[in-house]
């Protein structure tokens, strides 16, 4: 068993450098668990890169989950897990000799300070929009300074392929966004949508459909994204939404002993608008 560290509530009375001793104390102890399951542990042991990605992109979206249902605890524990991948990566590129967690923390830091000029530096900003300005600025910077010349530089760099494509769509267009390539207005945005939706109605094949119904979403997110609103949180909170009102649906149908193919697609309405009723 590990010996018990005081929590954040229990420091409160030391020092910051006794608080910082007690975190420093059981980062160490986490770090030296991590690499004794690699040692010890069969399945650990046999993991890489690859076949651990998934899960570390899984825990991030339980993160996520944990931030959207208000949930601090589960908050508490996803971090966590979420904590255990960077460790389990950084291990897994020490014993390969690639990399090691310092050199992973170390590039972290030297980054944070180097992007943030007004911060450790005598830059002065007059608000965000400048701040994310200099931010793009320092990454073209960084570029050139690694020798990165052959390539042609855009301010899309950085977006990871990866990435589920509305974060994606919404992650370019804030950047192109940031070098000036933007609608005017949020208006003009909503014009795009109207054009693009159309366009989709008079697609004729399943190509033309799918490439229209593409910049039909692209367009609807750049409209959220001058609005204000992030679209993929938009989204998430309507699947929510519709899944507990299906599930109502799904649950008053099994109240009957029956089931949704049994039932009319009017009587799965009347359930879908009381649960809309009921706040659902």
């Amino acid at each position: 068993m590990l010996p018990p560290v005081p929590t954040d509530r229990q420091t409160l009375g030391l020092t910051d450098s006794d608080r910082e001793a007690a975190h420093a104390d059981r980062f160490a102890d986490f770090v030296a668990i991590v690499r004794r399951l690699r040692r010890d542990c069969p399945w650990d042991r046999e993991q890489t890169h690859d076949s651990v990605k998934q899960l570390t992109i899984e825990e991030a979206f339980e993160v996520v989950q944990a931030i959207d249902d208000g949930d601090a605890d589960g908050l508490k524990k996803e971090l966590g897990d979420l904590f255990l991948h960077v460790l389990f990566h950084a291990h897994i590129a020490e014993t390969e000799g690639t990399f090691s967690l310092l050199d992973v923390m170390e590039a972290e830091m030297q980054k944070l300070v180097r992007r943030h000029p007004h911060v450790f530096g005598a830059l002065a900003v007059s608000g965000t929009g400048e701040v994310l300005k200099n931010w793009e600025a320092i990454k073209r910077a960084e570029r050139e300074a690694e020798g990165r010349t052959d390539e042609t530089p855009s301010a899309l760099d950085g977006v990871p392929e990866a990435m589920p494509a509305l974060l994606r769509a919404e992650r370019v267009q804030e950047k192109a966004a940031a070098v000036g390539f933007d609608f005017p207005s949020a208006e003009g945005a909503w014009e795009k949508v109207e054009e693009e939706l159309q366009e989709v109605r008079e697609a004729e094949t399943a190509d033309r459909l799918e490439a229209e119904v593409g910049d039909l979403l692209f367009a609807v997110v750049n409209y959220a994204r001058m609005r204000g609103v992030v679209p993929e949180n938009a989204l998430r909170r309507t699947v929510g939404t519709f899944t507990r009102r299906f599930q109502y649906v799904e649950a008053a149908l099994a109240a009957e002993n029956r089931q949704p193919d049994g039932a009319s697609l009017e009587e799965m309405d009347a359930l879908w608008d009381e649960a809309k009723a009921a706040g659902r």
